[in-house]
């Protein structure tokens, strides 16, 4: 069974932030640490993980990235520093 994730990028604490989506969390947040995607996260060199969180629908994970997206700033700061206080790149601790 496939999973979904929607995750929140960041480019340093309290920095510009990204909202997405995917399926495969270790290979996304690789290719926008390497660049590979081209547009908002490169320009502003948004490439560290800050928070995700699982679905096992595509269409949970979808309505659960527009409410994200629609969210205040304020919020969405609140919400990683609930899960990752420090602001760790939660990336390498995936990866092992």
């Amino acid at each position: 069974m496939k999973k979904y994730y929607v995750y929140i990028l960041f480019s340093n604490k309290n920095g510009t932030l990204y909202i997405g989506i995917t399926n495969n969390l270790i290979k996304r947040v690789y290719e926008h640490k390497n660049k590979f995607i081209k547009g908002f996260t490169e320009k502003y060199k948004v490439d560290k993980l800050g928070y995700f969180e699982q679905y096992d629908s595509i269409e949970e994970a979808i309505k659960r990235e527009k409410q994200l997206k629609n969210w205040k700033r304020d919020w969405k700061i609140a919400l990683i520093e609930q899960n990752n206080n420090e602001w760790e790149d939660l990336y390498f601790s995936l990866i092992g």
